[in-house]
This record gives C-alpha cells, structure tokens and sequence, in this order.
C-alpha cells in the first residue's frame, strides 16, 4: 500500500507540473492573442508617434551641430541663442494654432502636412547659404513642432480603446526622448564627415519620410470621422482597432457627446475663480519643467562638456550620447511608477536630484582649478544625476499633470495655453542660455537653475495636488469647491 501511495503521490506531482505548464502556455498563447488583436492598433499608435521622434530629433539634433556650424561662421553668443532658439519661435506659432487645424482638416492630414514641413524644413537647414537663411528654416521647422507636440498625442488618445489610453499615449513621451536619442547618434556618425553640420540636419529627412508614407495608409479617428458625418469610415476604424466592440453604440454615444458640446458651446463660457488655481498649477509645472534648465542641456550638452575640458568635438558629441541614453532608459522608467508612487513623491525626489546635480555642477565650474583634468567627470556625473532625476519626474509627470488638473470644458484651450507657455519659457532659457554662460560664468547659471529648483520644491508642496487615484470628475470638484491642493 505504501509502494502504490508514493506511485500516486509521484503522479500527482507530475500531473500538477503539466498543468503549471499548460497554464503558462495558456497565458502567453493569451497575450499573444491580445497582441495579435490590436496588432492593427500597435502599428498605427508606432507610425503616428514617430511625429515625437521627429520633434524629439529636431530639439536635439542642433546641440551638436551647433560645434561645427560655430566653426564655420564663428557666431557670437547672442547668435548663437537665437540659432538655437529659433525652432521655438516657430513652435510657439504652431502649438497656438494647431487645435483650429485639427478640428478643421482631420488629425490625420494635419500629421501627414507636419511630416511634409520635417521634410522641406531638414532640406532648408542643410543647404542654408548663411547663419539667417538657417535660422529661419529652424522656424520653418519649429511650426510643425508646435504642431506635433499637440496633434499626435491627440489622435492617439482618439484612436485608443479605453484600457489601452494611457500606455498608447505614453508612447509619444517616449518618442520624444527614441529622438533625442537619436540625434545623439546622427551626430556621433557624422561628426567627422565633411560637410558634417548640414548632413546632421538632413538626416530629418528620413523619419519624416517615414512618418508620411506610413500615414498614408492609416486612418482618421472615430471620433473626427463621426464629427464630419463620416459615419461608415468610422465604423471600418472601429473594426479594425477594436474588434470586439458594439460599434453602433460607440458611435451613437459619440454623437450624444458631440451633441452635448455643441449645446454648451451655444452657452457663452465664462472664466470663474476657481478657475484661476487649474492655470496656476498647469503653467508653473511647466515653468517648472522647462526653468530648471532641461534643455540647456539638450541643446548646450556638448558646448558645456567643451567648456569642462573634452578636447575634441567628437569626445563631447560622444559624451553627450551617453547622457541621450539614460534619458532614454530613465523614461521607461517613469512611466512604470508614476501610478504606482503618486506624482508628488517623484516629483519631490526629481527636483531636489536635479537641484543637487546643479549644485554640483556649478561647484565644479567654480573651483576648475581645484579639480583640473577631473572637471570633466565631475561635469559627467553632474549631468547624468540631473538626466536620471528629470527623465523619471518632471519630463512626463508636467504633460500628465496638465491633462488632469483642468476642467472637461476648457481642457482643449487650457493645455493648448499650457503648450504655448511651455514654448514660451523654453525660448527665453535656451536663448539666453548661451550668453549667460559667457557673461557670468558656469558656476552661476548653474547654481541659478538649482535656485530655481529650490523654488519649484515649494511650489509643488503648496500648489500642486496629488492626482493619483482621483477621477477627472473629483479633481473638478475639488477645485470647484475650493479644496486646498494639499489635501485632495
């Protein structure tokens, strides 16, 4: 009896092991059918976030280029910040008026035209004869980044079931930072080639090419298909995003919600007070993003490790692919905690990162003597504590913020104000960034930006809410009834 009980026992134990097998077959045969179900959906959310690459290589390409078009016409300081700073007039311009386009042409046509202005605007920047035909192809350019910041995070929140919203979405943050990268690159391959700065600036081209052709054959979203009475296009969309839906019903709720709007828009809109808190969160999270000096350091990355020691161009374009990679990889990062933790401990632990880095920094400018040939890994370390402390707080958690603290009503307007303001500060530091450094020396446009985080701290303590967990609806509520940020 006992021979028979240890055969039973053996048999249990390995009936129970094919059945933990079966059921790992059964789950990944499970996501692979989900993967295979919204395949169609995965390749339209990849191509139109390739308008974040393209607005993420145009923001970083110029900082190497920068090296070798200094060389060839020896700019000045303050040329040097209006070349650089260029693209944002542009982009100003274009995030002021893409919700008009959008809504007039459809969210496909108006990426498929920003594909097209990447593409003339790349061709523009390579062949510019001097520094003011250059500069204004970077404005050329600069338009369709306004645009793109808006339009593509637009059509993939409309092209995305429910449950997949956030993640598709997320994807364009992460294009941004694939593009920066990617510049990186471009510029590390074509640093010692003749005719080196134009060629960085043309290789545009060739995800702008991408961009169009892979937008030709995707559709419209439902919702502006529905909007222009486009009702059997709609319904093909739906078939191929989300098969498994009732789309008679989607589409019928989509024009209660259309008819619900056009009824309120025949109210004439009034600002209220309790407004005014929703603007001063949304506008100071991207002071706050854009004045603790991130894109001096995407732009200015090389020049400031030129400045710490490197001796060649190549050294510092190389160093500075270092630091587009972290940013890369920290991203993910963020985007795997910012539900988990809440915005405000990442928020808290980004800032204080990124005000210490900058302390560093400008210690290290300030004593180069002291620490002579180390000045330059001191300057290394320095910036990637502040890439890995931004990437993982205040580069997405600003964008998601200002999606969840406005009211439904004035949403569209308020993060297309929140756009232009994120421009707006950008061109001012970028700008001045350049004449700063050689007017009152590293140590103190460092230590200025670290002051400026400082400030930042407190206004996070005091003014912004914690959104994790709360609906949109709460949020509106709670600022209705003029709760205190801190205690949402």
């Amino acid at each position: 009896m006992r021979f028979v009980r240890i055969i039973q026992i053996k048999q249990f134990k390995i009936f129970r092991k094919y059945i933990i097998i079966i059921n790992n077959y059964r789950d990944s045969f499970k996501r692979v059918f989900i993967i295979m179900k919204y395949f169609w959906l995965y390749i339209i959310a990849i191509i139109a976030s390739l308008g974040g690459l393209l607005s993420g290589y145009d923001t970083g390409v110029i900082s190497g280029a920068l090296l070798f078009i200094n060389e060839s016409w020896n700019l000045a300081d303050t040329a040097q910040g209006i070349l650089v700073s260029s693209v944002l007039i542009g982009a100003v311009i274009g995030a002021a008026t893409n919700g008009i386009l959008a809504d007039m042409f459809g969210r496909k046509k108006i990426i498929m035209a920003t594909a097209v202005i990447f593409i003339l605007g790349s061709i523009l920047c390579a062949i510019a004869p001097n520094i003011y035909v250059l500069i204004a192809s970077r404005i050329f350019v600069g338009f369709a980044v306004g645009i793109v910041n808006f339009v593509v995070p637009l059509y993939l929140s409309e092209i995305s079931p429910k449950h997949l919203r956030g993640t598709l979405v997320s994807l364009y943050q992460w294009a941004i930072t694939a593009g920066i990268l990617f510049s990186y690159f471009i510029n590390a391959v074509f640093a010692g080639a003749v005719y080196n700065w134009r060629w960085m600036l043309f290789a545009g081209v060739v995800p702008g090419l991408i961009l169009f052709i892979g937008m030709c054959f995707m559709h419209d979203t439902p919702r502006w298909l529905v909007s222009k009475n486009r009702d059997d296009e709609a319904k093909e969309v739906f078939a191929k995003i989300e098969p498994d839906i009732d789309v008679d019903k989607e589409i019928t709720d989509i024009k209660a919600t259309l008819q619900n709007e056009e009824n309120k828009s025949d109210k004439k809109l009034r600002f209220k007070k309790w407004m005014i808190m929703p603007f001063v969160v949304g506008i100071g999270i991207m002071f706050a993003q854009i004045c603790t000096g991130i894109n001096t350091i995407i732009y200015y990355a090389p020049t400031i490790f030129k400045n710490a020691g490197f001796e060649s161009n190549i050294s510092a374009i190389y160093a500075t692919t270092g630091i587009g990679v972290i940013n890369f990889l920290m991203t993910i990062v963020a985007l795997y905690f910012t539900d988990r933790l809440g915005r405000k401990p990442l928020l808290y632990f980004g800032l204080t990162g990124v005000m210490l880095s900058l302390i560093a920094l400008g210690g290290a400018f300030a004593f180069a003597d002291f620490f002579g040939d180390n000045l330059k890994w001191v300057t290394v370390g320095s910036l990637v504590t502040y890439i890995i402390c931004f990437a993982m707080s205040l580069g997405p958690i600003g964008w998601i913020l200002v999606s969840e603290v406005f009211p439904l009503r004035i949403r569209g307007i308020a993060m297309s104000i929140c756009t232009v303001s994120n421009f707006a500060f950008n061109f001012f530091v970028v700008s001045s960034f350049p004449i700063l450094l050689n007017r009152i020396g590293g140590a103190w446009t460092f230590w200025g930006f670290g002051i400026v985080s400082l400030l930042c701290i407190i206004f996070v303590y005091f003014f912004v809410p914690e959104t994790k967990g709360i609906s949109l609806e709460k949020i509106e509520s709670n600022w209705i009834h003029g709760i205190n940020p801190r205690k949402f």
